[in-house]
């Protein structure tokens, strides 16, 4: 490792510390000298992907070409996102800053407003040399950021519906429905009816294009699916027979939870066919649970695409590829749907990463880590400076030893409405969740606390246990020493 990041370390100009936004502190945008080698990045973005893969124990699960990259690289078992939901989720990572820090805990309010200055990822790269370029979903929808790239980008969404149905019965639906119309679609169409399709075809020029540019990129490619609609070709469906499709085994919320603890699914109960309130069908939910799995399949089919072009271009040579899915997913999991939650089937993720050189391919750590650990960690493998404000850790050193530590605990959080705050906190062994008043963090309302070790699906909830007293107050220590959930939201 060492010897790959010397050969890769670029001669840098003096770089500035300027003065930003309360709490932020900038790089300047003076470009830093690059040499021929300095590495690209290919970064994968995909949506709602929960940590179902074959590279992730899934046997049910057809996804070749993303377990490729984890036999090629080096994959993260227990990784988490800041908040189970788009835009607080990739603003963190973009940015390196945790949702408190943003003030982002919401899919509408734009980081600009809360946190202007701050100096993202592929705005980092491009200051220090970097052509940048993005398509798809990277930012959340309608929230791009145009001073992170050099070179614009599209999203591929139907103008008039985000879903971008196919199939005009679906389109019908949807119009009297505002926009929701079924939660998923079969049609027999080509990869590229569908956004991602189109999106692995840009992603592939732009190889194309960069390969006799002469200068680094970072090159984000964000896929669609599998959020819903559940919207894929017919061949990807035919991949998995329904009738092999089994429920999860607890379908109703971790015993002794607080009700806040759980969601009300209100992004699928939206769609067409699906219920105000109440239970799904077992014919509904296996046709979802069919759905999220064609969509996996089909996507996997456009990041294997986009990687076989990677090798056609000879650029695969010399370039960081890293892929994470913005947070977890339920389907059907504690009896609920969608994320929205600080369960752990909603902040745990998939992120792997490989690069040319890397030592220990085709391993894994279980040592834990968080989206904010994104940046710096890119940072580090690219020979770049790491701007100040950054609050994650590289996890590079993990990657030269799989069964080392970089930290005791990965936070996430999760709002319930303008006077609760959940945060929540994974160690090697427990979940220890505290939901507590916005305006007085001291203010308990409600507490949870699992232990993954005897119970590693998080079906009982101990933290009313008087024997675990004392744990907890260990535990919200770890947290208060660690700055989460200390000041006013």
């Amino acid at each position: 490792m060492k010897g790959f990041l010397l050969k890769l370390l670029p001669v840098f100009i003096l770089l500035e510390i300027l003065s930003g936004a309360p709490g932020i502190t900038q790089v300047n945008k003076k470009k830093a000298l690059h040499k021929k080698n300095t590495p690209n990045i290919l970064f994968i973005a995909v949506d709602d992907l929960r940590p179902e893969l074959k590279c992730y124990g899934s046997k049910h699960i057809l996804s070749p070409n993303i377990d490729k990259i984890a036999k090629r690289g080096f994959l993260f078992e227990r990784a988490y996102c800041q908040q189970a939901v788009c835009s607080p989720s990739r603003t963190s990572l973009l940015t390196g800053l945790r949702p408190d820090a943003t003030h982002i805990y919401d899919l509408f309010t734009h980081f600009r407003k809360t946190t202007p200055d701050v100096i993202t990822l592929p705005q980092h790269f491009k200051n220090n040399g970097y052509q940048t370029q993005w398509f798809g979903k990277i930012y959340h929808a309608g929230l791009n950021d145009s001073v992170s790239w050099t070179i614009a980008g599209k999203t591929f969404e139907n103008e008039n519906n985000w879903r971008s149905y196919v199939l005009e019965e679906s389109n019908i639906i949807a119009d009297k429905n505002k926009g929701a119309g079924p939660p998923f679609e079969k049609a027999d169409v080509q990869d590229d009816a569908y956004p991602d399709g189109k999106i692995a075809n840009h992603g592939i020029e732009a190889l194309k294009q960069f390969r006799t540019s002469g200068k680094p990129f970072f090159l984000a490619l964000g896929f669609y699916k599998p959020h819903l609609p559940f919207n894929a070709p017919s061949k990807y469906w035919d991949m998995y027979n329904a009738a092999d499709v089994k429920l999860p085994d607890h379908m109703y919320p971790p015993d002794n939870a607080p009700a806040l603890a759980s969601s009300g699914w209100g992004e699928l109960r939206a769609y067409s066919g699906m219920p105000a309130k109440g239970e799904l069908s077992k014919e509904q939910s296996i046709n979802l649970i069919h759905g999220y799995r064609a969509c996996i399949s089909y996507t996997d089919a456009q990041i294997g695409r986009v990687m076989a072009a990677l090798k056609a271009t000879g650029l695969h040579k010399n370039t960081i590829v890293i892929l994470w899915g913005d947070h977890g997913w339920k389907l059907g999991d504690y009896g609920q749907w969608a994320k929205h939650t600080n369960f752990e089937i909603d902040t745990r993720v998939p992120l792997l990463i490989s690069f040319p050189g890397m030592k220990n391919k085709g391993s894994k750590t279980t040592s834990l880590v968080e989206f904010i650990d994104v940046y710096p960690s890119l940072c580090e493998l690219a020979g770049l400076p790491k701007p100040t404000h950054l609050e994650g850790r590289s996890f590079v050193s993990l990657i030269n030893k799989p069964s080392s530590i970089i930290k005791e605990a990965a936070f996430s959080q999760y709002p319930r409405g303008a006077k609760v705050m959940g945060y929540t906190m994974r160690t090697s062994r427990y979940r220890f969740t505290r939901w507590q008043s916005r305006d007085n963090p001291q203010e308990v309302v409600a507490l949870e606390l699992y232990d993954l070790q005897h119970d590693p699906k998080a079906f009982v909830n101990i933290a009313n246990k008087p024997e675990n007293k004392e744990l907890i107050t260990k535990l919200y220590k770890m947290m208060l020493d660690a700055g989460i959930g200390t000041q006013k939201t």
